[in-house]
């Protein structure tokens, strides 16, 4: 079964895995990637492989450079079913090779394959019918895609079992045969996330084949060449000892990561027989049925709970510290998603804390493979960390063009050095070894690495204030964040929650309001506000969601869970296999006339999701046949769930009442159910739907008292905040008002929308808050400020229905109230998009994907390094965020100036070195030492060590080296540094000397050979002083660092290095022969050297002042006022001038609006 086709695509899986590989929150989505197939040609091998000899090996290197290249020169064009070689282009536009593996299947896996049903696996191991049945797939970034004939492509291994409904899963529960079991294996490969630590020997090739060493590799050998063998000497060490601690760290690194990822541990499988047997965890495939032991254990692979109930620890991917309950997945057509089934599904890397219910005697649980290595969870954060997504990022985008122009520069430098050369007659190599040294000047190797100073001493900054950086560079964008999201529940409010009251409610509406749930009669309402709840106990503590901890102790039940087989409870309560009892406190204070209590037992569990916005129990009273579910959730659910007869006609005014005061409202409902029905396989529609609305529950949650001061540092800073929670919207906006996000006299005004229905068409109105007030004109136009405020519901519309009023809405909207976990994140993607740099802080697995999708994202964890997020705070509150706006501001300044400083370095001596060449002489081989390590390089160690301003300022930072002030700075300073050494080198061959007149550089040598000499002392000598004025120069402070005396160290490093260069230009002494200095015995022109350093660090300073004043601005007149390239900002300017925006109270259609268009 051969494809004729010769490029094909990556077959990325559509549908819910039992993997999140696809459809996690936590983890990357899908990419499409492009793939072309090659197979070896012999005679082109051996002609590159005589190419490389005749070549010493440099075709080799540009190979090694460009693999693209050798897949091309090596390979011939091929279909795909017959590539030895891919050539894969990624969805960010990466091309990546690699080669096609092959795999021996055993003749008895091809007959156990024959008997299974038809499916995709057939294809994969009948596509070579010879002598032996293979195996074809590769390996990228970790993860196995199989050939697949059928679909002509290579595919995901897991597109194997996406199909798996939850009774499939179940299907599993009786284990796999060795047969089957070693089948799998040899598809999915072993159940490894191997990080590949690679030996010192292969990292030093790897790393000496660096661009920037192979240049190093150049350089030095040119200056031996020339003769500068000290300063070769001294590059050549210090490049050994920055490979070799670049080896240590990316090995430690290495190290590190694979310890953390990798996890071999034994584990108890069941096989098709009923037996159990320990085997490794590098064994394990999907649909192997795992025995979890009461104790719990490491999870080593990602897995389907189907009996028992595991109490997990997931913090190490979601940051979430509270453990959370997972239940038994229910037996269903539906298809499994580790997404949906989120609280059914066990990741690898979590600590099962422990485990119980679902073995004999009522310990342990069982649960189903579903995903292995590098498919899992863990699998895919690892490869997250290993290959991370390129970062779109102007600074860094502008730094390679950059290096475009410095190289432009040296081919003039080289050309200009080769004419002059040429004309003073030197042999043709020194001609060409003089000309190429040219290249290494104006070209710093040391450039790249230069700017990231500014982002270690900024990690490391963070790092002592308990904020935790994976990406560093992640630290640089975010000095460019514009808008920042927030979570609501455990970031901006308290984690805590205190029961404000209960309220009762039934068809003849709500009763008073109880403050204290024990003074509630006896009877659902109690008994669902001490049951519906997954609150489970470790070692005699209670544990479970801060909200439900509290709701359990205000109704004073007590939990208790069954000890040994739990044959006594389950006797006691009719038999039905009991997960949890509530007992009634002995003295509880009832109303007169009230019934005694008795004991609940939970028998059926189905945990909150953010999804649907509920949960629910069914509940069994002690010796009884019938049966009670209940259900909490949000109030609006809840209610729409209820028989209508049962929701009270002040529902909506109450809810509506509770909710603007900021408080928390959660609604319960309870139905009969039949006790002699099987409850622990019914199904969850089937419980949640004709309830009877039992009342509210209303819950105080405080603001964080630093929310508020953050929250206006922010907007002083003119950076945007928007609340992005799963609360009631009214709840929302309340607490936005209290953290001042809105202000108290703002205007908020609700967005909603409604999706097309059979009855209706899809409809959007903007509804003013009711305030009593009649707006009869624009709300800019009258001056109001005014905050938009959209749900989950209408935001999902807005997307399908209204997509030309989306950006509008997302640059007015402050409030974003009942977002799903997905919701979240396609915000944060439609943020993107109007070319905000959006951050976002949360504290929760609810809010993972938005913070991995963001382009900084805060994870407030106790965790100290969450991969939920590229940062991770310690801090229990958004103190933390503007703390990393800062820092980034600071990283990012700093990093700017190193580039400019590096540039300017290297123009400097650029220019020295041509008008030295000019006048037939150069610079000694230890002033150039002098010149690059005691001068510059200690100058760019130093100078990044200053801290971040204490205060956010309005402005933000230039992202871009290529803009005016950059360029035109760089230009005028460039200018300056010329005119000093011409007039430096104009003073020296002019001057009337008082003891001897001036002494002329010998016109039949060149070079070297004309040291010491006069021009050579003082360009040398005005340079040095260069160097020292350019660190102060282009060393930003105010108003995104402090000021330059705060960093004491590059000051005194400063003061040193002034002074030693006056030292060496009033009275160097013993140095002069060593650095090869000429004498001058004329004191006035000593200082008069001295007064042009002066006179030159004035002018610059000057320069750079107007500069920063925006005196280049004035060139921008020339060319007219443009645009702003950033669409909010166009947009922002045109709604500000719409008297028609929004359009309030109207009811809008698909087809009855007013479009407001930018381009």
């Amino acid at each position: 079964m051969m494809d004729t086709v010769r490029r094909g695509s990556v077959v990325e899986p559509q549908s819910g895995l039992p993997s999140p590989s696809t459809r996690h929150p936590l983890l990357s989505p899908d990419s499409h990637m492009d793939v072309q197939g090659y197979k070896w040609v012999r005679w082109r091998l051996w002609l590159c492989r005589l190419a490389a000899v005749l070549s010493l090996g440099v075709l080799l290197i540009v190979f090694h450079w460009r693999p693209r290249l050798a897949v091309l020169a090596r390979c011939c064009s091929c279909p795909l079913a017959l590539a030895d070689i891919l050539l894969i282009r990624d969805s960010f536009g990466q091309q990546h090779v690699v080669e096609v593996l092959t795999e021996e299947m055993d003749s008895s896996s091809l007959e156990m394959v024959v008997e299974l049903e038809e499916n995709e696996w057939r294809d994969t191991v009948q596509l070579h019918k010879e002598e032996k049945t293979l195996l074809r797939y590769y390996l990228f970034k970790g993860l196995r895609y199989i050939w697949l004939g059928r679909k002509g492509a290579f595919c995901r291994v897991s597109v194997l079992n996406e199909d798996w409904t939850c009774n499939d899963v179940y299907g599993f529960q009786k284990g796999l045969s060795h047969l089957e079991q070693s089948l799998r294996r040899c598809l999915y490969g072993p159940n490894l996330i191997d990080v590949q630590v690679k030996s010192y020997v292969k990292l030093l090739f790897e790393e000496v084949l660096n661009p920037f060493y192979v240049f190093q590799v150049f350089s030095i050998t040119l200056w031996i060449v020339d003769n500068y063998y000290y300063y070769a000497i001294c590059i050549f060490i210090i490049s050994i000892l920055s490979i070799g601690i670049s080896l240590y760290e990316i090995r430690k690194q290495s190290v590190t990561l694979r310890n953390m990822a990798r996890l071999v541990t034994n584990v108890t499988i069941r096989r098709n027989s009923g037996v159990e047997e320990l085997v490794s965890s590098e064994e394990l495939a999907p649909g192997d049925c795992l025995i979890i032991p009461q104790e719990g254990l490491l999870l080593p692979c990602d897995a389907a709970l189907l009996a028992g109930e595991c109490l997990v620890n997931e913090s190490m991917l979601t940051g979430e510290s509270v453990p959370v309950l997972k239940t038994p997945l229910l037996a269903s057509e539906g298809r499994y998603s580790s997404d949906t089934e989120r609280r059914h599904t066990l990741f690898c890397g979590t600590q099962l804390i422990q485990a119980k219910g679902g073995g004999p005697g009522g310990s342990g649980a069982v649960a189903v493979v579903t995903s292995t290595g590098f498919f899992t969870a863990k699998g895919n954060l690892v490869s997250s960390i290993l290959y991370p997504h390129p970062t779109d990022f102007r600074f860094y985008q502008d730094s390679a063009k950059f290096l475009l122009i410095l190289g432009f520069v040296a081919f003039v430098g080289t050309i200009y050095s080769f004419v002059v050369l040429f004309k003073s007659g030197v042999t043709w190599l020194e001609l060409v070894v003089m000309s190429l040294d040219v290249v290494t000047i104006a070209v710093p190797p040391a450039l790249s690495a230069a700017i990231t100073t500014g982002t270690i001493y900024a990690q490391r900054r963070l790092k002592s204030q308990g904020v935790f950086c994976i990406s560093p560079p992640r630290i640089n964008i975010c000095g460019k964040v514009s808008l920042f999201c927030f979570d609501k529940t455990g970031t901006l409010t308290e984690d805590g929650m205190d029961v404000w009251g209960v309220m009762e409610g039934g068809p003849a509406g709500f009763s008073e309001l109880v403050p204290d749930p024990r003074l509630l009669h006896t009877g659902p309402m109690l008994s669902g506000l001490a049951c519906c709840h997954t609150v489970t106990l470790l070692q005699g503590q209670p544990l479970g969601d801060p909200l439900e901890l509290k709701m359990v102790e205000s109704t004073g039940w007590t939990l208790h869970e069954p000890e040994g087989d739990g044959n006594v409870l389950d006797a006691e309560f009719g038999g039905h296999r009991v997960l949890a009892v509530l007992r009634p406190p002995n003295q509880q204070p009832q109303a007169q006339g009230a019934s005694t209590c008795e004991a609940v037992a939970i028998v059926q569990r189905f945990p909150f999701s953010s999804a649907l916005q509920r949960m629910s129990v069914v509940t069994v009273a002690r010796g009884r046949c019938s049966a009670l579910a209940f259900m909490k959730g949000s109030p609006e659910m809840v209610a729409s769930l209820c028989r209508a007869e049962t929701v009270p006609g002040q529902f909506s005014s109450k809810l509506h009442s509770f909710s603007s005061e900021g408080l928390r409202v959660l609604a319960l409902a309870y139905k009969p159910v039949d006790g002699n029905a099987d409850l622990r396989t019914i199904e969850r529609g089937e419980v949640e739907k004709d309830m009877q609305f039992l009342g509210l529950m209303i819950m105080k949650n405080l603001v964080k008292p630093e929310s508020a001061q953050v929250i206006n540092m922010l907007r002083l800073a003119q950076l945007r905040s928007v609340m992005v929670t799963g609360d009631n919207i009214l709840t929302a906006v309340n607490v936005a008002k209290s953290c001042g996000m809105v202000g108290f006299d703002d205007k908020v005004i609700f967005v909603n929308a409604t999706p097309h229905t059979a009855q209706s068409i899809p409809t959007l109105r903007f509804s003013l808050e009711d305030r009593g007030e009649v707006i009869t004109q624009g709300l800019y136009q009258g001056g109001f400020d005014y905050h938009l405020a959209i749900n989950g519901k209408s935001f999902a519309a807005l997307c399908d229905h209204f997509p030309e009023y989306l950006p509008k809405v997302l640059l007015r909207a402050t409030v974003f109230a009942r977002m799903a976990p997905d919701q979240k994140t396609q915000l944060v993607k439609e943020l993107q998009k109007l070319n905000y740099k959006v951050g976002m802080c949360g504290d929760g697995a609810n809010d993972c994907g938005a913070l991995r999708a963001a382009d900084v994202g805060v994870s407030l964890s106790e965790a100290e390094a969450s991969v939920a997020s590229p940062f991770t705070s310690k801090t229990e509150n958004i103190s933390c965020v503007p703390l990393l706006i800062r820092e980034g501001r600071c990283s990012l300044v700093t990093s700017f100036s190193l580039f400019r400083y590096m540039a300017s370095y290297s123009l400097i001596q650029l220019c020295a070195v041509l008008t030295l060449y000019t006048v037939r002489t150069r610079m000694s081989d230890m002033q150039f030492l002098v010149c690059d390590f005691f001068l510059v390089t200690t100058l760019a160690i130093v100078m990044g060590r200053g801290g971040p301003s204490d205060k956010l300022d309005p402005s933000r930072p230039s992202a871009s080296l290529l803009s005016l002030p950059v360029l035109g700075s760089l230009f005028i300073h460039t200018c300056v540094i010329v005119l000093g050494q011409l007039a430096v080198l104009f003073i020296t061959t002019s001057q009337d000397w008082s003891v001897k007149r001036y002494v002329p550089i010998n016109s039949t040598r060149i070079g070297a050979d004309n040291l010491p000499n006069m021009e050579d002392t003082s360009v040398f000598a005005l340079s040095g002083f260069q160097y020292i004025i350019m660190a102060v120069v282009v060393t930003k402070g105010y108003p995104h660092k402090k000021p330059l005396y705060y960093n004491w160290i590059f000051l005194c490093v400063l003061l040193i290095l002034f002074a030693l260069m006056t030292w060496l230009v009033l009275n160097p002494g013993p140095v002069l022969k060593i650095l090869k200095l000429y004498d001058f015995s004329d004191m006035n022109f000593k200082m008069l050297l001295i007064a042009l350093a002066a006179l030159n660090f004035l002018i610059c300073f000057f320069v750079e002042v107007l500069i920063d004043l925006g005196i280049l601005n004035c060139l921008r007149l020339l060319r007219g006022r443009r645009e702003s390239k950033k669409p909010y900002k166009r947009l922002n300017i045109l709604l500000s001038e719409s008297p028609s925006w929004p359009p309030l109270n109207q009811t809008l259609s698909p087809r009855d609006y007013t479009v407001i268009q930018f381009s």
